[in-house]
């Protein structure tokens, strides 16, 4: 496998990860080479496994949430998952659409551990300009992420709400509390909550030589 510098492979996850917040392909043909499969693999702390999961339960969840509540008016849920931790985030109606795309994934899906239903209730789903706004909060969330020495973005999903940051992630409390006060201090967001799964210093070291040895 090439092997890239680290200042290099520093910028190229930099690319792959704003790119792909605000939607772009250019860093497709880019990331299916060696070096950067390499690269995104051992930053990426998830069996391949779980990746495979969380992409399956997300595929299904959306679906599931269309057919009943995004696609008849309402809400506007989306869900994101991360080591079988499901997200259920955006808006619904009333607390009785909110709690029934709950209920939907638990009793649809399968392979879901946790639920975190952090819906809002309200009167509309967010205009264009919110959701605008939203992505580029997230993208710039996450330059900061990657740009933050010795801390493996990749290895934190984020996703951003009206202003609100939502993080997900396995990392270490260190990593989870750094990451934190990135995304808080940049400018727009309102609110961090993060949702993180904690592993050991010993746990992340253990994740960090199987990644690398099967790379």
């Amino acid at each position: 496998m090439i092997q890239l510098p680290a200042s290099a492979a520093r910028r190229l996850v930099l690319l792959c990860v704003v790119a792909s917040t605000l939607g772009l392909s250019g860093c497709v043909g880019l990331a299916v080479t060696g070096a950067a499969v390499g690269t995104m693999a051992v930053l990426d702390r998830r069996s391949l496994g779980a990746q495979t999961e969380d992409q399956s339960i997300e595929l299904r969840g959306l679906n599931e949430l269309n057919v009943e509540i995004n696609d008849v008016g309402t809400g506007s849920i989306s869900i994101t998952s991360f080591n079988r931790r499901v997200l259920l985030s955006g808006q619904a109606v009333n607390a009785q659409t909110k709690q029934r795309a709950e209920e939907i994934i638990r009793a649809r899906v399968p392979n879901v551990g946790a639920i975190f239903n952090e819906v809002e209730v309200v009167g509309a789903a967010a205009d264009f300009l919110t959701r605008t706004t939203d992505t580029s909060l997230t993208a710039r969330v996450k330059t900061g992420l990657v740009r933050e020495r010795d801390l493996s973005a990749n290895a934190i999903k984020v996703v951003t709400e009206r202003s609100t940051v939502y993080l997900m992630g396995l990392v270490t409390h260190n990593e989870g509390g750094r990451a934190a006060i990135i995304s808080s201090q940049v400018s727009g967001v309102t609110r961090v909550v993060t949702l993180f799964e904690y592993i050991t210093e010993a746990e992340l070291q253990k994740i960090l030589r199987t990644a690398s040895n099967t790379s």
